[in-house]
């Protein structure tokens, strides 16, 4: 359950990082949409780590190596 939070989150993260691209190339309005883009990508991109991390902790996530 949790790996699927985090893919969605991902997949948020990019979305986000290219409405903020679309609107830095785009927009000719004065708003401050690629700002926002940006807040909205780097909160979620902490919210990802805070859940990897938490994942970690609480043993849902395992690290491999792949060795």
């Amino acid at each position: 359950m949790l790996k699927a939070i985090i893919v969605v989150l991902l997949v948020a993260v990019l979305a986000s990082l290219f409405s903020g691209l679309f609107f830095l190339v785009k927009d000719e309005s004065r708003r401050s949409r690629v700002v926002t883009a940006l807040f909205i990508r780097v909160t979620l991109t902490a919210v990802i780590v805070i859940l990897i991390g938490w994942g970690f902790y609480s043993g849902e996530l395992k690290p491999s190596f792949g060795f």
